[in-house]
């Protein structure tokens, strides 16, 4: 019985990672860069066509999501007759570590690029331990 408890609940994750989208458009994942720096983790995404007013950044337990929204620009006059640029909404999701304060998470956003910063806790920053001589 245990075993199929255990498949039922594979299969909810399963679903819910390919959850339905009330929206028709295309998603995205966006490129990141992730670098660990002493004292914070910072997260670049590379996100075209967002600003402050159109991308969320939301905390839920230990997941960090991103979602863009964008605008398709409609052409004042004439109409497209090829359009290769694909345009979409930008998805990402992390789970974080306990290494991460979470009450002082930034973001900013400038010309399409994300910038997350994690801040460490106190207890997971490096620090110098000093060596004395023993008498």
């Amino acid at each position: 019985m245990a075993k199929t408890e255990e498949t039922i609940q594979k299969k909810e994750v399963q679903q819910a990672e390919r959850a339905e989208r009330t929206r028709a458009t295309r998603v995205f994942t966006p490129e990141v860069d992730i670098i660990e720096r002493r004292d914070d983790i910072l997260v670049v995404a590379d996100m075209p066509g967002v600003d402050e007013t159109s991308v969320d950044v939301t905390l839920e337990k230990n997941v960090v999501t991103i979602y863009g929204k964008v605008q398709p620009e409609v052409p004042e006059r004439g109409r497209p007759i090829l359009v290769e640029y694909g345009i979409g909404d930008y998805e990402r999701t992390f789970t974080l570590s306990n290494e991460i304060d979470r009450e002082k998470i930034k973001a900013t956003v400038k010309n399409g690029t994300l910038r997350l910063l994690l801040p460490k806790a106190e207890a997971a920053k490096t620090r110098k331990i000093p060596v004395m001589a023993e008498p």
